[in-house]
Parts: C-alpha cells; structure tokens; sequence
C-alpha cells in the first residue's frame, strides 16, 4: 500500500471518529411531567348519609413559575372542623398555559395516583382518608377525609403526593397512606405540604 492510501485511509478513520464523538456528547432530551402553577384543594362536608351541608370551600398552594419537587410555593394553611367528615377534591392547573391538568390526570389514570402522607396522617394522625374517584383507578382526585372528633392536637400537617408511571398492583399501593410508595416504582410528579388546623 503506498504512502497516499494510507493518508486517505487514516483520513477516513479521522473524520468517523469525529462523527462517533459528535453524537455521542449530543443530550438525551428528558421526559419532562407537565407544569403544575396550582393546586387546590377544595372540601365539601358531608352528613352522615353523605348528603353534601353548606358550601364548599379551598385551599391553594400556587407557585406562578411551577410548583417543583423540593420547591416552596405559597401555601395556605387547611382549617378543619373536629369530627367532621369531608369530600376532598383535588384540582391541579398550569396557568402559565391556561391548561387543566386534573383532567390529564383522569385520563391516564391508569399511570396516577395520589399518596396522603404527613404528620395528619402518620403520627397520631387525627385525619383518615379513603379514595372515593368515579371510575375504578384508585387515583385521589376525590376522597373521603374523616377527622376525629378528639385529636391529641390541633396541628399538623398534610403532606400530598403524585406518583406517575408507578406499579399499582405492587403489595401496599392501594393504601392512600403508603409510607413505601418509592418501592412502586415511577416517579413523582408533584411532592407538595400543607400545613392543617383543626377548629
């Protein structure tokens, strides 16, 4: 082989490995969740036939850049009454895109579900929660929230969680309060507390 083709060749290799490492730096794009701005949470008491009493009222927590995992949006404190019970909606909203997330949510319930968590719940709670959705995915959009009738304290605070793309047949998950939701797998689209009083 003389002396030209072996400049060609080593040419060819140079400019191959200069596309090789070109496109291997280029970034893997990421599966960003929607934009969540808000999220409200909105009670509705109930007697004890079910039967809705008064008007609804709501609580927000609302960042107007997106309320992120780990983030501190503004929140506004949940006031209950003692041995109340309560139908609990969730509403979850991107105004930057005027968009409506809960009904996504809804959609793909099959890939949602919410977790109930905090102090309210887990230590001495003084709240119960069960999930009461339309339809048969158990998704926390709507629930039932109990609250005792003498509570060893009056505050606390409410801790809610979004887990997407998670195992929902995995043993424990169809508990709203399900302290290893992590070991369902997926991921979580909103991690978001609230403090609550009790009145």
């Amino acid at each position: 082989m003389n002396r030209t083709n072996k400049l060609y060749l080593i040419a060819i290799a140079l400019v191959l490995f200069a596309f090789s490492s070109c496109s291997s730096e280029d970034p893997v794009p990421e599966n960003d969740g929607e934009l969540i701005t808000d999220v409200t949470l909105t009670f509705q008491e109930l007697d004890e036939s079910g039967n809705a009493v008064g008007d609804s009222f709501d609580f927000t927590a609302s960042d107007s850049e997106g309320i992120e995992v780990g983030g501190t949006p503004t929140v506004e404190t949940v006031m209950l009454e003692k041995g109340k019970t309560y139908e609990m909606t969730i509403d979850v909203y991107n105004s930057l895109a005027e968009e409506d997330i809960t009904e996504e949510i809804q959609a793909e319930g099959d890939e949602h579900q919410f977790y109930f968590l905090g102090s309210a719940f887990t230590s001495s709670p003084f709240l119960s929660y069960e999930y009461n959705d339309d339809g048969t995915e158990l998704i926390g959009l709507k629930g039932i929230v109990r609250v005792q009738q003498s509570p060893g304290f009056n505050n606390a605070n409410i801790q809610i969680l979004l887990r997407h793309a998670l195992d929902k047949n995995y043993p424990g998950a169809e508990n709203p309060n399900f302290q290893e939701y992590a070991q369902a797998g997926g991921e979580s689209d909103l991690d978001i507390t609230f403090p609550v009083v009790l009145n």
